[in-house]
């Protein structure tokens, strides 16, 4: 489509501040001017002294740049905008992400980004003022900014000490917290000091991206027969009761599945030459989630509820907790 000359030139000067900014080339693009023009809501008729920085979710990022600028990017189009422009305007601090919940998961659909300060003073002097400077004192402040932003990110993270006393840090979230709650209760009350933590991913990220990975013990896991994969087959928690030879296999469920019928298949299938009796449980943050899913765990299988840690729901009949016999 033809654009017009109001939207060219507010094109033009969105990728000149960003070049300006020195920016890599990837994100100097047309992509990346529409992108900085809606985070700082500005219109083809409008100049750079009304610039804003609103809380703006990827969604609304693209609704504005397709009602103002005549770009129409489609809802799979989202991913691009975030891993190609929004991840890198982060990295430089040009925006921050969910600056009014820092504790909000990576994957959350809540989240947010928005103008840094210093970068919506300089687009308040673009183009007549002395916005050159301003870009300057910019980049003498990135490494402290990103510092800051850094130290306000660690402060909301959730730390867990593992079995062996090592401490970690995942970010913050419901399902980490549920993580750090199955390590910290589940793991004391119900393995004891025998237990050997094998696997904890950070989940900072979906399931499908792959979230970040914390702890993963592909050696000790190959010793009871647990062969090599990747580690998004594994169930969130792995962890071995050296006493009584049993491996832990725990879902964490806030917004994944339980340990349904299919679920236990496939991990069966998985794991079908283990060394060692499995012990499949699925942990919930609360009795509300847990009667959302009851009806589709599996039989021969474990659920444990954070909120009443001190006591287990065995989906068994035959016995309580323990490995069950392979038919």
């Amino acid at each position: 489509m033809a654009f017009t000359k109001q939207q060219q030139l507010k094109l033009k000067q969105a990728k000149e501040v960003l070049t300006e900014l020195g920016l890599p080339l990837a994100q100097c693009n047309d992509r990346s001017g529409w992108v900085l023009l809606a985070l700082a809501g500005i219109k083809p008729s409008n100049g750079w002294a009304s610039a804003t920085a609103p809380l703006l979710p990827t969604v609304n990022i693209m609704d504005f740049i397709r009602k103002y600028y005549g770009k129409d990017y489609k809802p799979n189009s989202r991913e691009t905008i975030r891993r190609g422009t929004l991840h890198q305007f982060e990295q430089a601090r040009v925006v921050d992400r969910n600056r009014d919940d820092l504790t909000r998961a990576t994957n959350s659909k809540d989240n947010n980004y928005s103008l840094n300060q210093p970068i919506l003073d300089i687009l308040l002097e673009y183009p007549d003022g002395d916005w050159k400077t301003k870009v300057q004192d910019y980049k003498g402040m990135v490494p402290e900014l990103a510092a800051q932003y850094e130290r306000a990110l660690d402060m909301h993270k959730i730390p867990i000490v593992l079995p062996s006393g090592e401490t970690i840090k995942l970010s913050p979230g419901k399902h980490n917290q549920l993580h750090a709650a199955i390590v910290e209760e589940f793991c004391s009350r119900f393995i004891g000091d025998g237990g050997k933590l094998l696997y904890i991913g950070d989940t900072a990220s979906s399931r499908k991206e792959g979230g970040k990975l914390m702890v993963l013990e592909n050696e000790y896991l190959e010793s009871l027969g647990i062969p090599p994969m990747s580690h998004d087959k594994l169930p969130d928690v792995v962890v071995y009761d050296e006493h009584r030879e049993w491996l832990f296999m725990i879902e964490a469920v806030t917004s994944h599945g339980p340990v349904s019928p299919k679920r236990w298949i496939e991990l069966e299938e998985a794991f079908k030459d283990c060394l060692v009796g499995i012990v499949y449980v699925t942990a919930f943050p609360d009795h509300a989630e847990f009667r959302k899913n009851a009806a589709d765990i599996a039989w021969e299988t474990e659920v444990w509820i954070a909120d009443n840690p001190s006591h287990m729901v065995h989906f068994n009949g035959d016995r309580f907790l323990g490995p069950h016999e392979k038919e």
